[in-house]
């Protein structure tokens, strides 16, 4: 398999100054970031890390973003306490590191976070949005979880074996065309497997020229051919209609900033939203059994 001799291609890229809206709370073993909106709609999303760790502020404001449209969101720490990958590490040491943060060991953390979400935050819908890491951690809980209303992998290493193909939730599948790590053979033979053996709705989705990391470690204005897919990915991975930007409770904007202190705000120069290609519907969890028609 093309990505096993460096099975993460990732770099921290644009790390955000942003302070995120949510808390941290305890949930049993594990840590986690929870953020709410202003009234209980009985749905969730888990956001699940990349290998840079759950307090990374990228991941905390697509949570927000998320929360913002209406979402109860919870980002668990799925290393339970273990120290996340730093940019500096030695990439030789990759496979030792990860020996005990395997993506597909979380069935108890995840147990104690749909428990949590059930419980104490009145949730009946509950989808799951994964980041690299995370993005495997994601395929492998559509795989395991029929409890799961959708499942959204962003860019997660595709690992080819038999039963990694037999979702029971519907999933997204959101990946970059120009993924050094993620060949694009690899996508397409997702897809076929998929076909052959998937009895759930699901959908792979490429995005032109786009590399790794382009969905949360990207600015918004890193440049203009990138900043529509950018936008479109985040408006796939669960809300109808554009992006909305999280807010202070004062309806002030909460925005990542760029070192100048200037805001990070996801539309064109000229403030009009960048239009998706896919169909919008009132609630993505309510027509998720269509995935394969969000899209025209």
């Amino acid at each position: 398999m093309a990505n096993e001799a460096r099975p993460c291609p990732c770099a921290l890229g644009d790390r955000m100054d942003y302070g995120s809206l949510g808390e941290e709370i305890r949930i049993e073993h594990v840590d986690a970031y929870v953020v709410k909106p202003t009234s209980a709609p009985g749905k969730a999303v888990i956001v699940i890390q990349d290998i840079f760790g759950w307090q990374l502020p990228n991941t905390r404001y697509m949570a927000d973003m998320l929360s913002s449209n209406g979402y109860i969101v919870v980002c668990p720490d799925f290393f339970v306490g273990k120290e996340p990958w730093s940019p500096s590490n030695d990439w030789s040491t990759f496979q030792l590191w990860l020996e005990d943060r395997k993506p597909t060991s979380i069935n108890k953390e995840v147990d104690v976070v749909l428990k949590y979400l059930k419980d104490q935050c009145g949730a009946q819908r509950i989808g799951v949005v994964g980041f690299c890491w995370g993005g495997v951690a994601s395929h492998y809980m559509a795989l395991q979880y029929p409890e799961i209303s959708a499942g959204v992998s962003v860019y997660g290493i595709i690992r080819e074996k038999e039963d990694s193909y037999e979702l029971k939730s519907p999933t997204l599948f959101i990946f970059g065309e120009k993924d050094p790590v993620i060949p694009l053979e690899q996508v397409k033979g997702l897809e076929t497997k998929l076909k052959e053996r998937c009895s759930v709705d699901y959908q792979v989705k490429i995005f032109p020229n786009q590399t790794h990391g382009f969905v949360h470690r990207k600015r918004e204005d890193i440049n203009e051919l990138d900043r529509p897919y950018i936008l479109e990915a985040r408006e796939d991975m669960g809300p109808s209609g554009p992006p909305v930007v999280p807010t202070h409770l004062d309806s002030t904007p909460v925005v990542p900033t760029r070192p100048d202190s200037t805001p990070v705000v996801p539309t064109r120069p000229d403030s009009t939203p960048v239009l998706s290609t896919m169909q919008v519907y009132p609630n993505p969890f309510d027509l998720i059994h269509k995935i394969h028609h969000l899209f025209i």
